[in-house]
């Protein structure tokens, strides 16, 4: 599937794991955890908890290329279903390359989100650092007085997923060579409507489980 952008798809995968690794460090996140923890669970139980992550730390490394594996396959396949019934010519492989440039896009967030905490807000609990996204509907209310299944889909509304639509309305146009205001509608009647059902989902699931 990825045999024509390995070297993309393995760069991307690289960088996620690097940034996730400073903002978890630069941020202290354990002692953020560990303070979380100390309202729930004794010193023992802590330790041991923090124990088992430090042994388990390395399936990061294979969590995240496969959760971004996932993402971009789903997205590259409804996109090219639509394509499919639009009746237009343009390969799987090209979609995927085109989704995995769009990514990059959210580096910028979690880079943002790092120097938030590390420069202008250093009083923070784990909390902050789960429920801050970077320009986002969410930072303007607040997560204190909404309901918990509401935090997701007001994160999700931020300028870097609008960025996200831009860049993939733009290189699909390109691509297809038609207009933005065309391919826009192509990436909101296949990646938004596969989203709109994705923080659905989300939204069920938390609200049974809160």
């Amino acid at each position: 599937m990825l045999n024509k952008n390995p070297f993309l798809y393995a760069f991307l995968s690289i960088l996620i794991i690097f940034f996730d690794f400073i903002f978890k460090n630069i941020l202290d996140f354990d002692s953020r955890l560990v303070d979380s923890l100390s309202y729930q669970l004794t010193e023992e139980q802590i330790f041991d908890f923090l124990n088992l992550r430090k042994q388990i730390g390395w399936l990061s490394l294979v969590i995240i290329p496969l959760m971004l594996l996932l993402k971009v396959s789903l997205i590259s396949a409804v996109i090219n279903i639509v394509f499919v019934f639009l009746d237009k010519d343009i390969k799987y492989k090209k979609i995927l390359n085109i989704v995995l440039k769009a990514e990059f896009i959210f580096l910028l967030a979690i880079l943002i989100k790092t120097v938030w905490f590390y420069v202008f807000n250093q009083d923070y609990d784990l909390n902050d650092l789960q429920y801050f996204y970077p320009l986002s509907v969410l930072n303007i209310v607040g997560y204190n007085n909404i309901q918990v299944w509401f935090i997701y889909p007001l994160q999700i509304l931020n300028l870097f997923e609008l960025s996200y639509w831009f860049i993939l309305a733009y290189m699909l146009g390109k691509e297809l060579e038609v207009n933005t205001n065309k391919s826009f509608a192509i990436v909101a009647s296949s990646y938004g409507v596969g989203l709109v059902i994705w923080v659905g989902i989300v939204m069920f699931f938390t609200l049974n489980m809160s």
